[in-house]
């Protein structure tokens, strides 16, 4: 089944804290190992509980935290989508069907220290709305809204000023964007 798919995904996490998560892990694992190794060994019978694996529970939630990514993976043709949480080649999330795709909207959200992220919702069968993206830089959030809006076919609406929600003319926005990349970009 070779059907057209969107992944959306959070960025890649910085290349330092691979190393970081590796860490963390094999300390849970040796401190697993070494539990395990004592409990097999020795002749005493032990008692073994889930209050003795904390320090390798908490080592472990240090190095999921690392390492994890969420993802959106939305399959066109049967109008399904599948958030995901990700760490290494392990996924988790359940594919959700999509009847009727309604519009995509990116807004601001302000956070406690006054700063805003700007979230791309997907709005669908009758006022349900999906969070596909969050980003503290806004032409990043509307690209990811645009791009999605025109793979789907359906209206994109700038809800970043309160109160002032406008739908896009996306091809003006587009011509608007073309001419921009070829000023920074002139043939020479």
């Amino acid at each position: 089944m070779n059907a057209e798919k969107i992944i959306i995904s959070e960025s890649n996490r910085p290349i330092w804290q691979i190393p970081i998560a590796a860490l963390c892990f094999t300390i849970a694992f040796g401190f697993m190992a070494y539990k395990v190794f004592l409990w097999l060994t020795s002749d005493v019978p032990l008692d073994i509980n889930s209050s003795d694996f904390h320090i390798a529970i908490y080592f472990s939630a240090i190095g999921v935290s690392f390492t994890y990514t969420k993802r959106i993976y939305i399959h066109l043709e049967d109008s399904k989508f599948r958030p995901t949480f990700e760490v290494g080649p392990l996924k988790f999330g359940k594919w959700k069907t999509i009847k009727h795709y309604e519009y995509v909207s990116v807004f601001h959200q302000p956070l406690t220290d006054g700063s805003y992220i700007y979230e791309v919702n997907l709005w669908y069968d009758n006022n349900k709305h999906f969070q596909l993206y969050e980003k503290n830089d806004y032409k990043e959030a509307f690209l990811i809204g645009y791009e999605l809006s025109e793979e789907l076919g359906i209206d994109l609406l700038d809800a970043t000023v309160p109160n002032d929600f406008k739908w896009i003319d996306k091809e003006a926005w587009k011509t608007k964007m073309n001419d921009s990349i070829e000023t920074q970009n002139p043939k020479t």
